[in-house]
């Protein structure tokens, strides 16, 4: 690999030469003396030309350059490289559709999906993936230190069975499979191997929306654990992830942070928690889920009475629940389920699962052919348990404040978009 100093490193080189490699984000021409600005990973450096150079490389030309670090108060971030070897790697073959270096994004969203392997460029673009990457690594840290095993599980499966949501059937060898909804079968199968299992994988939902917040395809944030007494277990396992991932983005994320002046949330010591019920009072509402504009306005509600930006709702009715959701033993009629909303959105899905063999078979009707490979860990004795599942793109739009789940999607995938 290339021997080389990240420009975030300079100022610990002062005064020695030292060699950094990137992208020339910009450069300016003047009579006597010329700027290149190199981004890498790190983020950006200037390097100083004096005379009259031959021809210094474009904008996006992949530079190795060799120079003296100087400090002084007049050079961006207080550092810059001088008397430099500029060796150009490679070149564009064309421009970029619209400036990479200009502060704002000069762009529309469907120019910025179009070109997104050379957009993402672009650190406002970037800056959402950032977080998005530590927001996925507090979510894994999280979760190693209560005791969690990460698993993989297949994306390709024999049966549309898990919801009533749309499924992507595909030709598997000349038989029928499908593109698999959420690990939630098999993550309930390996709590009977480890107790404990989160996995991080995409999803597919091959229904028709059209909407700011839904991808036909999206980054799961799957948990389930083995010997809850009920779904508060699972909800008391999920503020300390949501905690740990806001801590994690803290601490990764920074600059990402300052760059789209995001404001983050305070995870409380204790998530205020409110029944399904209650949140129809509430709302005024005799539906048996929440509509957006119900959600929004308890997300309110849960700031001004509780001073949280994360609202529990539990106690969902079990028909808005898949059969596989826990009852309330109190009042059956309700679940053992909860959702998380957080800034008028509805973030997480979970809850207490059913265990028993007999409880299944019940739920099914005694129709449990479709389900012989789910229902064989249950035959064999399994614990209570439960868990949940967050998606990765929500999250991030909400934590950033996007309008639309697209922008902060590196390669979204919808109704209408497949590629690039």
């Amino acid at each position: 690999m290339i021997s080389r100093v990240l420009t975030a490193e300079l100022a610990e080189h002062a005064g020695q030469r030292v060699t950094i490699a990137g992208w020339v984000h910009r450069r300016r021409q003047l009579k006597s003396v010329s700027f290149l600005v190199v981004r890498d990973r790190a983020g950006l450096a200037q390097v100083v030309v004096v005379g009259e150079p031959p021809g210094l490389p474009r904008e996006e030309s992949v530079v190795q350059v060799t120079g003296t670090v100087r400090t002084g108060p007049r050079a961006p971030g207080g550092v810059e490289l001088v008397e430099p070897e500029i060796e150009v790697l490679s070149e564009p073959s064309e421009a970029p559709p619209f400036d990479l270096y200009r502060p704002v994004v000069a762009a529309g969203l469907p120019t910025i999906l179009d070109h997104a392997p050379v957009a993402l460029r672009h650190p406002l673009l970037r800056a959402p993936l950032e977080i998005s990457a530590a927001s996925v690594a507090g979510f894994r840290q999280a979760l190693d230190g209560l005791g969690f095993t990460e698993i993989h599980t297949p994306k390709i499966v024999g049966s549309a069975t898990e919801s009533g949501a749309n499924v992507f059937g595909i030709d598997y060898f000349g038989r029928p499979a499908y593109l698999a909804q959420s690990p939630q079968f098999y993550k309930q199968a390996m709590v009977g191997v480890f107790e404990r299992v989160y996995e991080v994988g995409p999803v597919f939902r091959a229904e028709p929306h059209d909407t700011v917040r839904h991808l036909a395809q999206y980054t799961s944030l799957d948990a389930e654990l083995g010997f809850v007494r009920d779904h508060r277990d699972v909800m008391a396992v999920l503020r300390e992830v949501v905690a740990g991932m806001l801590e994690s983005v803290r601490g990764r994320a920074a600059a990402a942070v300052d760059l789209l002046g995001v404001v983050l949330p305070e995870a409380p010591s204790e998530i205020p928690a409110i029944h399904f019920t209650e949140a129809q009072k509430l709302t005024d509402s005799e539906e048996p889920d929440l509509s957006p504009a119900q959600e929004r306005w308890l997300c309110e509600w849960a700031v001004r009475e509780h001073g949280s930006e994360f609202l529990f709702v539990t106690g969902y009715p079990m028909e808005k629940r898949p059969f596989y959701t826990h009852p309330d033993p109190a009042r059956p009629g309700y679940s053992n389920g909860f959702d998380l909303l957080f800034r008028g959105l509805e973030l997480v899905t979970g809850g207490q699962r059913l265990h028993r063999y007999d409880d299944y078979v019940a739920a099914l009707d005694g129709d449990v052919a479709p389900y012989e490979g789910y229902l064989q860990a249950f035959r064999y004795g399994m614990p209570p348990h439960g868990g949940f599942a967050l998606g990765l793109e929500r999250w991030t739009a909400r934590l950033t404040g996007a309008a639309n789940i697209r922008q902060i999607t590196a390669f979204p995938r919808d109704l209408h978009r497949l590629s690039p």
